[in-house]
């Protein structure tokens, strides 16, 4: 049967022109009824747990939480909303982690207004819609060495001052973080926390 009412859509980017771009243009498509706007990650999640809109559109790179954490948590809690993720830079392992998190699509922010309103309909009804050179990508990227724990601590790292700081944000004590992150060092070659925590943000694996 085909669909009556308008697909509800949620948009979220940090960047309010980008933002207003899209609510403007897909506004404007005449089976699309956008619902709300947000900023954040975290403001993604709740307004989406609130208000339960047919689709979400979430940027990738947002502060509070990113596009995946958002879509994690709104797929564990509303699991008939469907996610998109858009990126402007689709590193290798993104796409790998926003499978993970059982994402409907993935498309660049370069894809015109027209081609994302069909790939919305797609989501909304059903289907699941991949970039193809997004997917290309994501096929030779090399596999990730770190465990998840280590990743944890390299993912903290990144907004985190000290090992103590990690250690209360992960409720580990400070010798195990330490333990984690010298074992990360030394898998990737790195000189310190930092810059393994630059190394495996790049490679999409936090």
């Amino acid at each position: 049967m085909p669909r009556q009412a308008p697909i509800r859509l949620l948009i979220a980017d940090d960047e309010q022109l980008i933002r207003g771009a899209l609510e403007a243009l897909l506004g404007l498509e005449p089976d699309i009824e956008i619902v709300a706007g947000a900023d954040d990650g975290v403001m993604a999640a709740e307004l989406t747990l609130g208000l339960l809109p047919d689709v979400c559109l979430l940027d990738l790179e947002m502060p509070r939480a990113d596009g995946i954490e958002a879509a994690e948590k709104i797929i564990a809690e509303a699991p008939e909303v469907r996610v998109i993720i858009v990126t402007r830079h689709a590193r290798p392992g993104v796409l790998r982690r926003a499978l993970a998190a059982r994402i409907s699509g993935f498309v660049p922010k370069s894809m015109p207004a027209g081609e994302l309103a069909d790939v919305i309909r797609d989501v909304a009804a059903g289907k699941r819609y991949i970039d193809p050179e997004i997917a290309a990508a994501a096929l030779t990227a090399e596999r990730c060495p770190l465990t998840e724990r280590e990743l944890d601590v390299l993912r903290v790292t990144r907004t985190s001052s000290s090992v103590q700081d990690i250690a209360e944000a992960l409720f580990l004590s400070t010798g195990t973080v330490r333990n984690y992150l010298s074992a990360a060092m030394t898998k990737l070659g790195a000189a310190n926390r930092r810059d393994a925590a630059e190394q495996a943000w790049q490679q999409g694996w936090i």
